[in-house]
């Protein structure tokens, strides 16, 4: 029998067979013709066929007590109906839109092609992940990769020297000009309170002889700082420059459980294997001496986010490290406010996104202030004036809800807070139900941090109110899914809105689950990570929320770039007529992802759907 001409085997999945398999495929494939309204596979059935469209749309509808909803759209070059294959039931119930025309790939070639690709079964059984290393593999080869795959075990580290305390100066520098160093680990206390270990670099021996006048005899351990930053052997370079980055560090110890110190790894030894400017953006902040300073470092924030993107950055690690940028920006800017001596009656707080560790590009401002009680400063509403100000010529303009410090609503003493809180618990209005659900993701960025522990455990304690709880849950649900995904948007010709239709119900349904369960980390995936670990997630959902935040939000933030280079406004919009064929997958499995997400949620807290 001659192959069916025009079915494409170089796109994914099928470019992961080999020839021979490619042609046993080719000889088995036959053509389907399906009239428009014919249900081509029912949810829950078996399939004789395995289909890729040629011409028309199929349209899959999910089937639900309270009636049917659209999944997706299917359109030429998408495949429906493996996992009827591979399951023996389909997800949803696939309908010809119009007349379709398709390839049919026989169940038995196909579970056969299966046993015998472990890498072509991955991919169907695997999922978001797989396809997203696929996707990846698109991309084109950089140093980033390095950057991304070499752990810090296996990078050249420098030998963890160790001496006493007592040591003098003198000595100290011997040994490192010896062993070829920049510092030395400082053993032994200098007081009661202190950890046992410190570090002393080249820097400070330099700074104690010629600035402090400091003899050489002296003990270097005065010199010392505590604690010592580190980092796991394991973590991958990347995860060390943010570790780096947001300590305002260029140095730190690389401990690992089982064999203890390993030594100490550098900048240095970091832009061997990549050369980052975001490397050069923190030394533009460590030393800017004015916010004109700052906001120049600032301004190069969206060059770097487009370099690492486009080299294919996790967007975990990519959130992280500009995260630890934009919190060495909003310290600077703060501290040029706020003088130093009323620094230690404040704390500043980042909301929402930037809380989450999850902005990427400037977006509104969100934060607020926590007040010591009783401390009283004629200058602080117009200090919190000029800090929004400072903030709005960087580049965050205003919060268009009013989140934020210059809002006197937005800073309060820490009595006041609680306050607050207790109002948010008991107020159940939409406007109430919004503000908590941005507080929750406080974290100190500057100030002192330690005015936040009494407000993040009055927060904390909201888990055990399952009637907030619940009106918190039902939230999640009033987006629905945009589904329609082969170019035809429902509701708008703008595109998909992901951050309504799947970003937020993930992130929201998320930190909801974390306050029920005690999970004091802010950030998504963290929050996803321990919610697994407490069994609130099963392990699917564990592994694919996770993936399926990280694709839209790649997805999202691929067109906000692309909108800033064609001169628009970047907005949550993605028009799925310019993604590939592969992102499409991606979104649709992402997609169904927040559907099964959804119905987590429905069951952990008894909604029904509205």
């Amino acid at each position: 029998m001659d192959s069916v001409p025009g079915l494409d085997l170089s796109q994914p999945p099928f470019d992961l067979l080999d020839a021979g398999q490619q042609s046993r495929l080719r000889a088995a494939v036959d053509m389907g013709f399906h009239p428009a309204g014919t249900t081509i596979l029912d949810a829950g059935s078996d399939s004789p066929h395995v289909h890729v469209i040629l011409k028309g749309v199929v349209r899959a509808w999910d089937e639900r007590s309270e009636g049917a909803t659209l999944f997706a759209d299917f359109g030429p070059g998408d495949l429906f109906g493996a996992w009827a294959v591979i399951a023996g039931r389909a997800r949803h119930r696939y309908v010809a839109e119009e007349d379709v025309l398709d390839f049919l790939l026989p169940a038995g070639v196909f579970r056969r092609l299966l046993a015998d690709n472990p890498a072509f079964a991955a991919y169907f059984h695997e999922g978001l992940s797989l396809k997203r290393r696929i996707a990846a593999g698109d991309q084109q080869p950089s140093e980033l990769s390095e950057l991304m795959l070499t752990r810090v075990r296996d990078a050249q580290l420098a030998p963890a020297i160790r001496i006493a305390a007592a040591t003098p100066i003198r000595e100290a520098a011997s040994r490192m000009r010896e062993a070829r160093v920049d510092c030395l680990l400082v053993e032994g206390r200098r007081d009661a309170d202190a950890d046992p270990l410190g570090i002393v670099t080249r820097t400070d021996l330099l700074d104690a002889l010629a600035l402090d006048a400091r003899p050489p005899d002296a003990a270097v351990g005065p010199l010392a700082r505590r604690p010592v930053v580190a980092v796991r052997a394991n973590d991958v370079l990347f995860q060390a420059l943010v570790t780096m980055t947001e300590h305002h560090i260029e140095r730190v110890l690389v401990d690992d459980d089982a064999e203890g110190v390993l030594g100490t790894l550098g900048m240095a030894e970091v832009l061997a294997h990549y050369a980052s400017h975001s490397h050069l953006i923190s030394l533009r902040l460590e030393r800017a001496a004015t916010l004109d300073d700052v906001s120049a470092a600032a301004r190069e924030m969206t060059t770097l986010v487009r370099h690492l993107h486009a080299q294919g950055a996790r967007m975990s690690y990519l959130m992280e490290l500009v995260s630890a940028l934009n919190g060495r920006i909003l310290g600077h800017v703060f501290d040029a406010v706020v003088p130093a001596a009323l620094r230690e009656r404040t704390c500043l707080l980042a909301l929402g996104s930037e809380g989450r560790r999850e902005q990427i590009l400037k977006t509104d401002q969100d934060n607020a202030l926590v007040l010591a009680d009783g401390f009283e400063w004629d200058g602080l509403a117009d200090a919190m004036q000029r800090f929004g100000d400072a903030l709005a010529d960087i580049g965050y303009p205003p919060c268009p809800g009013g989140v934020m410090v210059r809002n006197p609503a937005w800073r309060l003493d820490v009595a006041g807070w609680r306050g607050r809180i207790e109002h948010w618990r008991h107020d159940r209005d939409p406007e109430s139900a919004m503000a908590l659900s941005i507080a929750l993701d406080a974290r100190p960025v500057a100030g002192n941090p330690a005015l936040f522990e009494p407000v993040g455990a009055a927060m904390g304690a909201l888990g055990r109110d399952e009637i907030l709880l619940r009106e918190l849950a039902r939230s999640t649900l009033a987006f629905s899914t945009p589904l329609t995904l082969f170019g035809r948007m429902r509701g708008s010709a703008e595109g998909i809105d992901l951050k309504k239709g799947g970003i937020f119900p993930l992130v929201h349904g998320i930190r909801v689950l974390a306050l029920r369960h005690g999970v004091t980390r802010h950030n998504s995936f963290d929050r996803c990570a321990a919610l697994m670990q407490a069994g609130a997630l099963s392990s699917e959902l564990g592994r694919d929320v996770p993936q399926a935040l990280a694709v839209m939000m790649r997805m999202r933030l691929g067109a906000q770039l692309q909108a800033l280079a064609e001169g628009r406004d970047a907005d949550n919009r993605v028009d799925p007529g310019r993604l590939r064929r592969l992102d499409r997958e991606l979104l649709r499995d992402a997609l169904r992802v927040v559907n099964a997400f959804k119905d987590h949620l429905r069951d952990s807290f008894q909604l029904r759907a509205g």
